[in-house]
């Protein structure tokens, strides 16, 4: 009898025989030793990976990240239910690089906070959040935009910027550059959103504007990171015509003058067939890219398994197992794309 053995995206080993029953193990990954950089995980080069199994990545419905310009505190977001409830957690190092295991932030784990994102200096972190404007008011319908400032080793109380950036309509998924202009997202009747970009003006922002350059162009994008120095957007969109699946992740670059090209699909390597890919992340130093993904490679490896309780449990306790997680791969992707597009040529 011949035999073959698959490893499983960290979670599951699977032992298929070529014969009329076809026997099936599992065989749980050893933790993750939580001490060094990215929680002690070899940054991948161009092949996505699950980011932290078993830590930040479990059978939990993971997305969002934000990290500490200095890679010390790392920040996600945890799903609970069709979005009924939703926190933002973080993990530390210590001075010894040993990282905790994760735990609810202490500005969130009342009301629905998710979408993390950090300034360059790490003075704020703003999220998106339907905790009440007013103390003592019950929590909105529409989503805000917050921030938290920075107190010692923690975080003051939550603050609502206000207008122009928060109105009647939803605003969330912040991406903040490093002169403190607010990329976010603004929904519209529930029916389409937008990428709006509000530049830092005295301490506040001032009026949002639209994107151009196609970023905009269909009835739902959503969910845009910019770089720092806001050369690039990488976004989320719906139902474009070269659309790997129902949602996929797009990059448009910024042209001197402040216009933008694209958008450029990232391609099957990123976005996969039929599934959901919303939550776009580069880290601090620019080499890292992190994305929420639903992808269930190994669940298709089971076809000819005769399936039991406990491998049943075993698979749907692990990352992998159809819930979003948290994936990461290199940024090669970008500058890639970046030759290939270049700037039009000024017409003579």
């Amino acid at each position: 009898m011949k035999c073959s053995t698959l490893v499983l995206l960290f979670a599951v080993t699977l032992v298929s025989c070529t014969s009329e029953q076809v026997p099936f193990t599992v065989t749980q990954v050893p933790a993750l030793e939580l001490e060094g950089p990215y929680l002690g995980q070899e940054p991948p080069t161009d092949s996505p990976q699950v980011f932290a199994p078993g830590v930040v990545s479990t059978s939990l419905y993971e997305r969002d990240i934000a990290i500490m310009p200095d890679g010390r505190e790392l920040y996600f977001s945890v799903v609970l239910g069709n979005h009924d409830r939703s926190a933002i957690l973080v993990t530390r190092q210590d001075s010894d690089g040993r990282w905790s295991r994760p735990e609810v932030a202490g500005f969130s784990g009342r009301y629905r906070d998710l979408e993390p994102a950090i300034t360059h200096d790490g003075s704020r972190l703003y999220f998106a959040s339907r905790r009440p404007r007013v103390d003592g008011e019950v929590t909105t319908e529409d989503l805000d935009i917050w921030y938290v400032e920075r107190q010692g080793d923690g975080w003051g109380p939550p603050q609502n910027p206000g207008p122009p950036v928060n109105t009647a309509e939803s605003e969330f998924f912040p991406s903040i550059t490093q002169d403190g202009t607010l990329y976010f997202t603004r929904q519209f009747e529930r029916v389409s959103s937008a990428i709006l970009r509000a530049p830092a003006v005295d301490g506040g922002f001032g009026d949002a504007e639209r994107l151009d350059g196609g970023v905009n162009d269909g009835s739902t994008q959503f969910n845009g990171f910019v770089a720092q120095d806001e050369s690039y957007l990488i976004f989320a969109a719906a139902g474009r015509e070269d659309s790997v699946g129902r949602i996929d992740y797009y990059i448009s670059f910024r042209n001197e003058g402040g216009s933008w090209r694209g958008p450029f699909n990232l391609g099957p390597r990123i976005n996969t067939l039929s599934h959901l890919e919303y939550s776009p992340y580069v880290s601090p130093d620019g080499k890292q890219f992190f994305f929420m993904s639903t992808r269930t490679s190994h669940v298709s490896d089971l076809a000819e398994a005769t399936l039991d309780r406990a491998m049943i449990v075993d698979i749907a306790s692990s990352p992998g197992n159809g819930m979003p997680d948290i994936w990461w791969t290199g940024t090669g992707f970008i500058e890639r794309i970046r030759a290939a597009n270049p700037p039009a040529e000024p017409e003579p």
